[in-house]
């Protein structure tokens, strides 16, 4: 009851007084003179009180054992979490929140683990702020509460319905008190690190800390209220398990349809088809370029002849053939063009080579 009655008249007091701003005031923040100088007092007891109290408690308690209370009190927050989403209208999660406080109040020793986010059961964050807001309820100026810290005129009249959430709320006052300091000192422990992030970077704490909080309520009320639309496929379409694309035209496979084809035609891992005739050692479309010299690469036989390689050993009838020439080289030279002839044939159905006349 006393806690309501200070709330209600600390809201009261920031409505009031919103008529002795100063002329410095922004918009979102018309109060600011007024917070700022409870922001100084909350800064000043924050230094001088909690964080040395904090970093005790973090010195002389081991991690696990801070990390059971943390997850202790986490627990007892689902209650709040699932009243919320079910006012909200927001089914499966005030399920997930009823299942999670169920899973780790019987398995993890009252909650002092957390089975349940490993067993697939996210953890919500919600509050009878963003239950207003959820309902079209404006957030209002921002306003700094002593003690409590960061909150706007929706969320701070948000406190008064959460407390009655609080499980903590109901219990005696000799076990209610105590449970409030060690919620407090533990909280305040887990956020030692973002004090020292904020002291070395904020230019101007109170600045820095009404943006945060004004940015993470409107993420939160965001996240409530609709869900992110699916990202777009980035996935290779060439990459295992990516979209499959069809092979070009003629093409062995390898490259995507619609991409050119980048592989070289003369690399032998890549076959190409032989051109008309060819032995399929020599790619498409390409000119021969073999020397018809090299007796290591036989060249293509002429029309009608043997296959016979040039430069090979002759025959007997060819070095007859040859000895009857040279004898003979003056009747040679001046024979007739059908002796020639008649002499070509001869030596092409007897598979001899055809010896070259000399010029004159």
């Amino acid at each position: 009851m006393k806690m309501r009655n200070t709330a209600m008249v600390l809201l009261m007091a920031g409505l009031v007084s919103g008529c002795a701003t100063g002329p410095d005031r922004k918009p979102g923040d018309p109060l600011e003179p007024m917070n700022r100088q409870i922001f100084k007092f909350n800064d000043a007891l924050d230094r001088t009180i909690a964080q040395p109290v904090a970093k005790g408690y973090q010195k002389v308690t081991p991690q696990p054992l801070r990390q059971a209370i943390s997850n202790f009190f986490s627990n007892l927050g689902d209650l709040g979490n699932a009243a919320n989403n079910l006012l909200q209208l927001k089914i499966t999660a005030a399920t997930e929140d009823v299942m999670r406080f169920a899973m780790n109040s019987t398995f993890g020793i009252g909650g002092l683990i957390d089975f349940a986010t490993p067993a697939g059961l996210p953890k919500h964050h919600e509050d009878f702020g963003l239950t207003l807001g959820r309902w079209g309820v404006p957030s209002g100026p921002y306003l700094v509460l002593p003690l409590f810290g960061p909150s706007s005129v929706r969320d701070s009249t948000g406190y008064v319905v959460d407390f009655r959430f609080n499980l903590t709320h109901y219990m005696e006052p000799a076990v209610r008190n105590p449970m409030y300091i060690a919620q407090f000192i533990s909280a305040r422990a887990d956020l030692l690190g973002a004090s020292s992030l904020l002291e070395a970077a904020a230019l101007d704490k109170y600045s820095f800390v009404r943006d945060a909080y004004t940015q993470q309520r409107q993420s939160l009320l965001r996240g409530s209220s609709s869900t992110p639309a699916p990202l777009p496929n980035y996935g290779d379409p060439g990459a295992e398990g990516g979209a499959s694309a069809a092979p070009a035209t003629g093409a062995s496979g390898a490259a995507a349809s619609g991409l050119p084809d980048y592989s070289d035609p003369g690399d032998s891992s890549m076959p190409a088809a032989p051109a008309n005739g060819a032995s399929g050692t020599e790619p498409a479309g390409l000119p021969n370029y073999t020397d018809p010299g090299d007796s290591s690469m036989p060249a293509a036989p002429a029309n009608g002849a043997s296959g016979a390689a040039p430069g090979a050993a002759a025959s007997p009838a060819d070095k007859g053939q040859t000895a009857q020439s040279a004898e003979g080289a003056s009747a040679a030279k001046a024979a007739s063009a059908p002796a020639a002839a008649s002499a070509a044939a001869a030596a092409a159905a007897s598979g001899a080579a055809v010896p070259v006349p000399l010029k004159q």
